[in-house]
């Protein structure tokens, strides 16, 4: 067989069908160089067709949602076990200053006492007052200051109330019975005075003018 761009061999048909080549005209073997095949062209492959969404079942359980994230608190002290009387923190910060109670002065169980028939004496008709004048006579006051300024603020309610009881129920016979309003005068007086007193033992304070006539 004959090599191709042979122009000499019988087998080369180059000049019959009309094309020599330049190397086949010089009586050189042609080179021929084989050409590279055509690739084919890639086609894109087809994409897929997007799936429809499932319907929710009726019965399906609904969706759990995340809970979102609990508030930090601030990290407390735990309550000792050694005493069950231990205050918090937050209690101690904000606690009211107090302030210290009132100590009655010596002898004042007896004051309170007194103070008690002299209020009692309107509604026992007197009995209470005779009871507390009997008290408070006879005997000398205590060495406090605060105790003694009451003691003497007794005494003299006390008497100056039997000398008004005593006048009024006398002038219950006068014209116009000029005794009534001095009674009721008189029971005012004793129940304001011994209220007063009782305030002011409570408080701590003393008499200011224990031998004074006014409330």
């Amino acid at each position: 067989m004959a090599e191709p761009g042979d122009p000499q061999h019988p087998d080369d048909h180059d000049d019959h069908v009309g094309f020599a080549s330049a190397a086949a005209l010089e009586g050189r073997p042609r080179d021929v160089t084989p050409e590279p095949e055509p690739t084919p062209e890639q086609e894109p492959e087809p994409q897929a067709a997007p799936q429809p969404e499932p319907e929710p079942d009726l019965f399906d359980p609904p969706p759990v949602r995340a809970k979102p994230p609990e508030p930090a608190t601030p990290d407390r002290r735990p309550a000792s076990a050694d005493s069950i009387f231990e205050a918090s923190p937050d209690f101690t910060g904000h606690s009211r200053s107090r302030a210290a109670p009132v100590k009655d002065p010596p002898g004042g169980m007896g004051l309170y006492a007194v103070y008690a028939l002299i209020l009692l004496a309107v509604p026992t008709l007197g009995a209470s007052a005779v009871i507390a004048l009997f008290a408070v006579t006879g005997r000398p006051g205590p060495d406090d200051a605060l105790a003694r300024s009451h003691f003497i603020y007794q005494q003299r309610t006390l008497w100056a109330a039997a000398v008004a009881v005593v006048a009024g129920v006398i002038l219950l016979a006068a014209p116009f019975a000029l005794g009534v309003p001095i009674l009721f005068l008189a029971a005012l007086w004793v129940v304001l005075r011994g209220a007063t007193g009782v305030w002011n033992l409570k408080s701590g304070r003393a008499i200011s003018s224990p031998r004074s006539w006014w409330i």
